[in-house]
């Protein structure tokens, strides 16, 4: 895996997480506003609208760069959409990411041909 390869995995790694969790606090403001006086939707919807697009084009980026099969990039943004999908995309990619690195490591010390 290159160097670029690498750094679209890490940045979509690193938006899924705060991705997750203002779609979370989204909808706790949902309800807060239907229920009480409380109105934190416009910024909290504001917030998790860029954290969404940013996710979306690291998305992208990372599916160009990895050639995932289209069924693995649409596990990833089936997960964007879901309210906890971000945390096990994260999670997901750390896993796809430690591979890598073990397979590069392992490649350089000529224990495998991959």
């Amino acid at each position: 895996m290159d160097i670029k390869t690498a750094t679209a995995l890490r940045r979509l790694r690193l938006v899924s997480a705060p991705e997750a969790v203002s779609f979370l606090i989204l909808l706790v403001c949902s309800v807060l506003k239907r229920t009480t006086d409380f109105d934190a939707v416009p910024v909290m919807g504001a917030i998790h609208g860029v954290l969404f697009v940013l996710y979306v084009i690291f998305w992208a980026d990372a599916w160009n760069r990895t050639k995932w099969s289209l069924k693995t990039a649409a596990l990833y943004f089936v997960l964007s959409v879901l309210p906890t999908g971000g945390f096990f995309a994260e999670r997901k990619l750390r896993r796809e990411a430690e591979d890598a690195v073990i397979a590069a490591r392992a490649r350089k010390e000529g224990v495998v041909n991959a």
